[in-house]
């Protein structure tokens, strides 16, 4: 079987090694799960919750072992391991065993119409099936398995295909599940490269990716081809508007952290910055000496490092690409600015002020541990080049009129827009968080479609009656049926009031 090396991005060492799976493997997977799932959904949602928090007990009692998994194939520094990674895995665990009854609880629904007067309408959810989650490598845990977890707990199996490049955390949540009591089937993870992410999604009943846009369109256009439902959050370039009055010292540290959060890998992340003119100087000069104060390095546990490596050898590039660009048609780099000769994939901390529209940096996703800043005169201008873009996934507004910086907020096409925040919307699992623009995906993650996008939805209605008493007993004369003369009555009254 042909094998993938996993490396540490950080040094450049091999860490390990997984199967490259092909189509048959998947394949025979996708049966396994099969015919595991429906006694996993029978268990209902108490017994699916034993095994979910067991779980969550389980990334707790190994936090250090899945820190040390996750920074060895990321390259990322131990606290954004255990903030973003642990500290969220650990929580869905628990809210999802919690919450998935009442969300996907039967729905009593009431109608006006005559004809169904008497009788009970349902709406409920039933468990999809297989369900298939291809995942990135920025967050092997967050992303690769958090969306895993709804999805079990509808009563669900899962095929899970992480990035090859960061399949071991994966690997390592797995058999935390088997420890935990999980039915042998039910979660599955799939290792390989693009072929096998293909083969996932001509097998399951539903699939979920989280990636790039070109990936994801890719995806949503195979499951088109077999008509199954495509959940997909994809791309962003998300703005940060500081107004004249926010208070400068905690908007800087936002930009500061939340723009080389992960060095810069996040998705939500802060990757331009726009700055009304009376508080540009001071900003910048802020958000220049806590970027330049930040230590970069290879994680080496607790406090080390701020900033770790890139994971992804191509985006070097691509970081690299667009600050030479920048610089090249007038940008000025305050911090960083100029990829070292050193062995890992790595690219500095770095500021870039004097951008403009034009540039690559301030539209195209950058993905990397940059900051460009932009001044402009005004909110309304703020607003127009935050909605100039393909993406709309995340964005933030810092300013101290609250009522203000709302209506600001309220005026950017973002799925999600933090006021006076950044980012930690995300750890809210009650709130819906996806793209308002195509670029940047379609469905949502968390909140209640986090968990029904992963059912098929059934009506039901009820007949109380006996077949005597119905409008539609046949056959009839005139006058036979009370009820179908009260119908008649209301339709005929809503004639002569119309």
């Amino acid at each position: 079987m042909t094998t993938i090396a996993v490396e540490n991005p950080a040094t450049g060492a091999v860490i390990g090694t997984v199967p490259d799976l092909t189509a048959d493997d998947v394949a025979a997977a996708a049966r396994r799960a099969r015919d595991a799932q429906s006694a996993w959904a029978d268990l209902g949602y108490d017994g699916r919750a034993v095994v979910l928090r067991r779980m969550q007990r389980w990334i707790v009692r190994h936090t250090d072992e899945v820190i040390a998994t996750i920074c060895s194939e990321t390259g990322k520094a131990y606290e954004d391991a255990l903030l973003a990674e642990v500290s969220y895995g650990a929580a869905a665990f628990g809210f999802w065993a919690r919450q998935a009854p009442r969300y996907l609880a039967d729905v009593r629904v009431r109608s006006a119409q005559p004809l169904v007067a008497g009788k009970r309408l349902v709406h409920r959810y039933r468990p999809m099936g297989l369900v298939g989650v291809i995942g990135p490598w920025n967050y092997p845990l967050t992303n690769s398995f958090g969306d895993c977890i709804p999805a079990l707990a509808a009563g669900n199996a899962v095929l899970l295909k992480p990035s090859e490049i960061t399949p071991l955390t994966s690997l390592l949540l797995a058999e935390g599940l088997r420890e935990c009591g999980l039915p042998d089937g039910v979660f599955e993870v799939v290792t390989g490269r693009g072929a096998t992410g293909a083969a996932l999604v001509d097998e399951v009943d539903m699939v979920m990716f989280t990636g790039s846009t070109s990936t994801g369109r890719l995806v949503a256009a195979r499951a088109a081809e077999r008509l199954i439902p495509a959940s997909l959050e994809l791309g962003g370039k998300d703005p940060m508007i500081v107004l004249a009055d926010a208070d400068l010292e905690r908007a800087s540290t936002h930009a500061a952290y939340y723009s080389m959060l992960n060095c810069g890998q996040t998705c939500i992340s802060i990757e331009r910055c726009y700055v009304e003119a009376p508080v540009y100087d001071r900003f910048v000069e802020l958000v220049t000496a806590k970027v330049a104060a930040l230590r970069q390095g290879v994680p080496a546990g607790p406090g080390s490092v701020d900033v770790g490596s890139l994971t992804f050898p191509p985006q070097v590039d691509v970081v690299d690409r667009h600050v030479s660009e920048a610089l090249a048609a007038g940008a000025r780099a305050l911090v960083g600015g100029q990829r070292p000769e050193r062995r890992g994939h790595w690219y500095p901390p770095t500021v870039l002020v004097d951008v403009d529209h034009d540039m690559a940096i301030m539209r195209e996703e950058t993905f990397g541990p940059t900051l460009p800043i932009m001044k402009v005169p005004d909110a309304d201008e703020a607003v127009r080049l935050a909605n100039d873009s393909d993406y709309g996934l995340c964005a933030s507004v810092f300013g101290g009129d609250l009522e203000r910086a709302e209506q600001v907020a309220r005026r950017i096409d973002a799925g999600a827009v933090a006021v006076n925040d950044a980012v930690v919307n995300y750890t809210a699992l009650e709130l819906p968080m996806g793209g308002a623009k195509p670029a940047s995906g379609v469905g949502r993650r968390h909140g209640r479609e986090g968990i029904t996008k992963y059912c098929r939805q059934q009506s039901l209605l009820i007949s109380r009656w006996h077949l005597r008493h119905d409008v539609h007993t046949y056959p009839y004369r005139p006058g036979r049926s009370r009820l179908l003369a009260r119908v008649l009555a209301v339709l005929n009254r809503g004639r002569r009031t119309a």
